[in-house]
């Protein structure tokens, strides 16, 4: 009887420690997790700022060529 009681107490324990181990590394596998995607959204946004940083000197470099060209073919129709 005390050999069945100290059994089923040794299995108790040995459940609570893996329960407590299992908790404890899906926290870490969380926290691993949330800094994974925190890193990649911080990635996104800085390729979006860059994107768009592109797009805005292709723009004015576009409106520059477009008002050159303007103005050279009003200087070549006064001349």
């Amino acid at each position: 009887m005390v050999a069945s009681v100290y059994s089923c107490r040794e299995t108790a324990n040995k459940a609570e420690e893996t329960a407590d181990a299992v908790e404890e590394t899906t926290g870490e596998a969380a926290d691993a997790a949330k800094e994974k995607v925190e890193k990649a959204a911080e990635s996104i946004k800085d390729a979006a700022e860059k994107a768009a940083d592109s797009l805005g000197k292709a723009a004015e470099g576009a409106v520059d060529g477009a008002v050159e060209e303007v103005t050279e073919g009003l200087k070549d129709a006064i001349n």
